[in-house]
């Protein structure tokens, strides 16, 4: 089967201790970046290993060697900075006061050396069953989150800053299929997360239309990935925030799905619908004919584990808007979106994992 696969998951998983431990080390000077490097490799390996003997069929890395899933790709590029800000308005984490780092637009957005592309040839080196995934935030995360002055400054004309920033896009997907990945993830938070009318006003606060920003959105993803070959597998993963178990968003997918599903040239949605922040099905109504759509079920934030004929009864009413033969099952999100994770145990994350296999199972023979 080609990937998104029956039973799939997003990517990130818990950090163990010895990680943690070797990051706040490395912060702090005390060991030096090739030591930590060499805990990350160790712990990867076991990651690996994790989900090879519970046989989850798409592989990750863990995003073990990131701090925040989008910043630290999307820093990668020249041009990028960070800094102590707020470019997230009322739409906050919420029950915590840690919240991402500030992106700004320092000068134009190059790719003068592949960004995260040693992680893939370190992943699939270790990889001995199932196929190597990786993950990368949408083009979208930079224009939503990043210090809006500072890309009106640099760039006056909007088109140059997404013509710059899709092409660096380009440049490290065309390297990463050189180097043999076949399945790629591009996570954008902000396509469920215009579902809340908190979120619209923040945007409408910088200017902005959010329906046009949907569309232009979307427009992005698309000139990131037109040039991604036949036999690469690209979905889409959206959440409503994922952060230390908290959350950022509520709403349903209507305000969106139209314009985001219709237009977004992948070959498969992965979507969040384990709480009832998420809406009903019926918005998928606009998934087009043939696309899979991984339905976010299980939660990554919560310890407790869902039922199963609770699963397969929501996977039968998602069916009557996608054909059952092209819907899949994963976590809404990843366990560690950031290097903090969410609130549960390495076991709890293994049992959520193959509750999706066993379900997949039992509904699909797969």
């Amino acid at each position: 089967m080609t990937p998104p696969f029956r039973a799939d998951h997003v990517g990130s998983l818990l950090r163990p201790q010895e990680l943690h431990e070797a990051r706040a080390k490395a912060k702090q000077g005390e060991i030096t970046q090739e030591a930590l490097k060499a805990v990350q490799d160790r712990c990867i390996k076991e990651v690996i290993a994790l989900q090879e003997s519970i046989g989850i069929p798409a592989v990750t890395d863990g995003e073990f060697r990131r701090d925040w899933w989008h910043i630290d790709f999307l820093h990668g590029f020249d041009g990028v900075e960070l800094a102590k800000g707020d470019a997230y308005g009322d739409a906050k984490f919420k029950g915590t006061d840690e919240q991402p780092p500030f992106m700004l637009i320092e000068s134009r957005i190059r790719r003068t050396r592949p960004n995260m592309l040693e992680h893939f040839k370190f992943l699939k080196a270790n990889v001995k069953k199932g196929t190597p995934k990786f993950t990368m935030p949408s083009p979208a995360m930079l224009h939503a989150r990043a210090d809006r002055a500072s890309i009106k400054k640099t760039y006056p004309n909007l088109d140059n800053f997404w013509a710059d920033l899709t092409q660096c896009y380009r440049e490290e997907i065309a390297d990463l299929y050189k180097a043999g990945c076949r399945y790629l993830q591009i996570d954008d938070t902000t396509i469920a997360m215009f579902g809340d009318p908190k979120v619209q006003e923040q945007f409408r606060k910088l200017g902005d239309d959010p329906k046009r920003d949907v569309a232009l959105y979307a427009e992005a993803v698309n000139a990131a990935i037109r040039d991604v070959p036949d036999d690469m597998a690209v979905a889409i993963h959206t959440c409503r925030g994922n952060f230390k178990s908290t959350w950022l968003a509520s709403g349903s997918y209507d305000y969106v799905a139209e314009t985001a599903f219709s237009k977004l040239s992948v070959d498969g949605f992965f979507l969040e619908f384990d709480t009832e922040r998420a809406g009903g099905f019926e918005p998928l109504r606009y998934i087009p004919k043939g696309k899979k759509v991984v339905l976010g079920l299980v939660s990554s934030k919560v310890p407790q584990l869902e039922a199963k004929d609770q699963l397969k009864r929501r996977i039968e009413q998602a069916s009557k808007f996608v054909p059952l033969e092209n819907l899949c099952i994963s976590p809404q999100c990843g366990f560690s979106s950031t290097h903090h994770g969410n609130n549960l145990t390495e076991e709890q994350e293994k049992a959520k994992l193959r509750l999706c296999i066993d379900t997949a199972r039992e509904v699909w023979g797969e």
